[in-house]
């Protein structure tokens, strides 16, 4: 195959995405392993290479001696049209060989119009789409990520999900699998078994039964299955695997460099994030583990960039005891640092005279609303003064470019919030103009992106209806009305995909023939604008009886059964609820720094929830 393999590459555009021998990528000897997994990520190669959990898993898997891990990308169309016409079948990037001989095929869940693209890796690897036709001598399919808290779209094409954080709850699978292997394998029976483990969701387990206005009356565990099946988490961030070296890419990716995990989960609780949420509660690394770690990525990538991860990187509460341990050996080694998702109350003046010595491409501020009353609504926590201050900072300290992020489309917005959203971006032009200081003949840029509001499982707006299409584009043809300055460039997302991805986000099993539908007239790689087809999708449903707008554009009760209420993220629907009341009155609630809300995270004891405050 691989004589074969090498004559297709010569026919496709960057066949660097499929030959696979990068710097530091894992060959094992197939007959010396137990396990071979192939790690499936639903998008090209450049988006998936750039996708830390996919780093973690590869090289935590890959440390057992009887696992083999590969990677697995979907393949740009030229490359799948070179799959079809010569008969080879979708193959993991270290061995070149079929997935469908292999004994898992793990999904990452990151993105809702990723899901037909998973059908589409199916199909080439030769298997059977739905889980139910795919017998005991095909690989089982397994998902996790963060659309695993809502997998019920998915459900017919998966043998189990994951919920929450994976390093040990794969272990624990694969050391179930390797029991149940060495004593003849029979699908049905792992099945029972795994749905034992804590953190894993078995489908076929569960069934569900609906009332006549389409809503869920009740689910009901089988064969023994837990009635709510809770996430893992882990608790020493310090202890927990962190792999030394990073498979290096042979072309560019999208984050191209080494990145540092330096803790998992939010203390802020905005109303919209589902991140904020599904991660709780904050657990951090130590300073000197960071920087352990860091030094090590580096050495072993020849990187000369690497970025600070987290959700919010300034809520790292010894940020400012890390970065001179970074800087001492960066600055030397002509490294830089890059700190993504920084928020703007946590822009200290110490801490901008540090980042002068890193270089600077621009500042990025997500205010997400643009007036005071919606940002307290969401729960943002950040006022317009702080916004405005930490321009002039940025300023003074030589920016001359900043990026807003805002949402459309909020619960209880009005068109003065949208107008709200032009006014700050001309404020902060006005406020470069003001700075004495300012380079001489730069100019300064705005670039404002508005994205449409998604309502998310587990959030205090899971209940709420996103904004018509309709609706969503007025407010964008109000907010370029608004806008009066050449120095402020506006972007935003398109309404078609944001309406797909609340149809999705929020959907039910019964999605699962839609999906599948739509990936047999020719959907898939729907992130990409030049494979989308809106009106290929809005024909399935029409054809197969499908309301989308029930999902989408549907205000919940709050005593409705919501598709994803069997699975348990530790945070409660109650305190969700009281959320969900306060943003209608505008009230902010405090970081889990500042008081503790009773969001139920504290069921794991551990990281901010037993932090003395």
């Amino acid at each position: 195959m691989n004589s074969e393999l090498e004559n297709i590459f010569m026919q496709v555009q960057k066949p660097g995405r499929y030959t696979g021998g990068e710097l530091n990528s894992v060959v094992k000897d197939k007959n010396a392993v137990a396990i071979r997994f192939a790690f499936a990520f639903p998008d090209l190669y450049e988006v998936g290479m750039s996708h830390l959990g996919m780093k973690l898993l590869y090289g935590l898997l890959n440390a057992q001696e009887d696992i083999w891990c590969e990677r697995v990308f979907a393949p740009d169309t030229d490359m799948e049209q070179q799959m079809r016409e010569n008969g080879v079948a979708l193959f993991g990037l270290e061995s070149r060989e079929p997935i469908a001989g292999f004994d898992f095929i793990g999904f990452t869940l990151q993105y809702e119009l990723s899901f037909t693209t998973i059908l589409h890796m199916l199909d080439l690897a030769g298997l059977p789409l739905r889980a139910a036709d795919r017998g005991d001598d095909c690989p089982l399919v397994i998902g996790g990520g963060p659309c695993a808290c809502n997998p019920e779209p998915l459900v017919d094409f998966f043998d189990l999900f994951t919920l929450g954080e994976g390093e040990e709850v794969n272990l624990e699978l694969m050391a179930l699998y390797r029991r149940h292997k060495a004593a003849g394998f029979h699908k049905a029976a792992f099945l029972r078994d795994a749905v034992q483990i804590e953190g894993v969701y078995v489908p076929s387990l569960y069934e569900v039964s609906y009332r006549a206005d389409g809503t869920i009356e009740a689910v009901r565990p089988l064969d023994g299955a837990p009635s709510r099946v809770r996430k893992r988490i882990i608790a020493d961030m310090d202890a927990v695997y962190f792999p030394e070296y990073f498979v290096v890419p042979f072309l560019d990716i999208v984050h191209d460099r080494a990145m540092s995990e330096i803790f998992r989960g939010c203390i802020r609780g905005c109303r919209f994030c589902q991140a904020g949420f599904i991660y709780r509660p904050v657990r951090e690394k130590s300073p000197e583990v960071i920087d352990a770690q860091s030094r090590a990525l580096c050495a072993s990538t020849g990187y000369e960039e690497f970025s600070l991860s987290s959700l919010s990187t300034s809520d790292y509460s010894r940020l400012e005891e890390l970065l001179p341990r970074l800087l001492d050996w960066a600055e030397k080694e002509h490294t830089n640092i890059s700190l993504p998702s920084l928020r703007v109350d946590g822009f200290s003046e110490e801490l901008a005279n540090q980042l002068n010595v890193l270089r600077r491409s621009g500042l990025t501020i997500a205010p997400e609303a643009g007036t005071q009353r919606l940002r307290d609504a969401i729960n943002k926590n950040v006022t317009e003064e702080e916004i405005l201050e930490t321009s002039r900072k940025a300023f003074a300290g030589g920016w001359t470019a900043v990026k807003l992020y805002f949402m459309m489309g909020l619960p209880t917005e009005t068109l003065e919030d949208i107008e709200g959203i032009a006014r700050l971006g001309q404020q902060i032009v006005n406020l470069y103009y003001a700075n004495p200081d300012k380079p001489k003949g730069k100019g300064v840029t705005v670039s404002i992106s508005a994205s449409c509001f998604v309502p998310k499982p587990f959030t205090p707006f899971q209940w709420e209806p996103q904004d018509t299409m309709e609706e969503l584009r007025a407010k964008q043809k109000h907010l370029v009305a608004s806008v009066t300055t050449k120095k402020i460039s506006l972007s935003w997302h398109e309404a078609e995909t944001s309406f797909l991805e609340a149809v999705f986000a929020r959907g039910d099993r019964r999605l699962c023939a839609v999906i599948e539908e739509a990936y047999r007239r020719g959907c898939h790689l729907d992130s990409w604008s030049e494979h989308f087809d809106f009106a290929t999708w809005m024909q399935v449903f029409a054809d197969l009886g499908v309301e989308p707008a029930f999902y989408a554009n549907r205000r919940r009760s709050y005593e409705e059964i919501l598709p994803w209420d069997h699975l348990d993220y530790g945070v409660t629907k109650a305190f969700l609820k009281k959320e969900s009341e306060k943003a209608r009155q505008s009230v902010t609630t405090p970081n889990c720094r500042q008081a503790c809300s009773g969001c139920g995270a504290a069921c794991w004891k551990g990281g901010v929830c037993v932090e003395n405050r």
